[in-house]
């Protein structure tokens, strides 16, 4: 089987480097993913959070954009929710207009952050998710605001430059429907979400209707990987994520532990049952074991391309994760 890899970047931020660093660092992720094959480069929303990096997504997607020539770039993804429609529109067709045919919008309706976090982004509720989708359209062309709307001659600049594909991110049925009935891709976020793809896919699909964006269907499945030259190394790789994991469960947002931190750490039965639980949700192993892993996945699932984030404490066994990843 063949399928499309994707990279998802949260800028991870490891014990003893800054965010600064982290940031700096993409760019080599990036130009490794173009130079292998990678389709996509999307860099994830998050605020207030030591731990990741990736808290303005518009600005890096810019960045990439630059210091590659080929791969596509963009958000998975902008947050809607702590943005106003408008903005969002005019950000992403000024980023189409410096780098034609290379950028990706993918909207979210979570916060991305904490409620403190929220309310400092004066962040809408989640609820308003639709009503912001459906005016980010209409700034776009896609819909039209009704003829007696305060907005309906505003025009979201550069006017003449196409909003880019949008992709919308979830993890239910309803972000399936939407999506499907609106003509987006559709990304679904099993890196995180113990519920399985195939629902929500089919759910896309069935309500699927073309648009100028994208004529069928496409499902992408956000997967989190770790891999490396043998099993046994992989699993030592992966304990940083134990750790990590752990921690964001109990609202702790620190910088990525080592794997000697994590191994060090005294566990509870309880704790160990909680990361064996976030390891089923986790392709980890060597690159024919993480190939036949995620080869079930798509079967399963039926998607259309996957999108692999890899949350690793060293930089350089990083890198060689996806490198592997893409030979395998």
């Amino acid at each position: 089987m063949s399928i499309p890899l994707s990279i998802l970047d949260l800028v991870p931020v490891p014990t003893g480097t800054t965010a600064a660093e982290a940031l700096r660092r993409t760019a080599d992720l990036a130009r490794l993913g173009e130079r292998l094959g990678y389709v996509r480069y999307w860099f994830a929303e998050h605020h207030s959070m030591p731990s990741v990096a990736s808290a303005a997504p518009e600005i890096l997607i810019g960045h990439i954009a630059a210091a590659t020539t080929t791969i596509r770039v963009g958000s998975g993804g902008i947050m809607l929710p702590n943005h106003t429609p408008l903005k969002v529109a005019e950000t992403f067709r000024t980023l189409a207009a410096l780098h034609p045919d290379r950028i990706d919008l993918g909207i979210g309706r979570a916060p991305g952050s904490d409620g403190n976090a929220s309310r400092a982004l004066r962040a809408v509720d989640g609820n308003e998710f639709p009503g912001l989708l459906a005016e980010l359209l209409a700034f776009t062309g896609q819909r039209a605001f009704p003829d007696n709307h305060p907005f309906r001659r505003i025009v979201a600049v550069p006017g003449e430059v196409p909003l880019p594909p949008i992709t919308l991110l979830g993890s239910s049925g309803a972000s399936a429907q939407w999506a499907g009935s609106a003509g987006m891709g559709y990304s679904f976020a099993s890196h995180f979400s113990p519920t399985p793809a195939g629902p929500a896919f089919r759910i896309y699909r069935e309500s699927f209707k073309p648009s100028a964006a994208f004529d069928k269907p496409h499902a992408i499945l956000g997967v989190a990987v770790v891999c490396a030259e043998t099993d046994a190394e992989a699993d030592h790789l992966a304990t940083t994520m134990d750790l990590a994991w752990l921690r964001i469960r109990r609202g702790e947002f620190k910088p990525l532990p080592s794997p000697e931190e994590a191994l060090a750490y005294p566990y509870s039965p309880a704790e160990r049952e909680a990361v064996r639980d976030y390891r089923s949700r986790t392709v980890i192993g060597s690159p024919a074991a993480v190939r036949a892993q995620i080869e079930q996945l798509v079967q399963e699932c039926g998607a259309d391309e996957v999108m692999a984030v890899c949350n690793i404490h060293d930089h350089a066994a990083r890198l060689r994760s996806y490198e592997l990843l893409a030979a395998a």
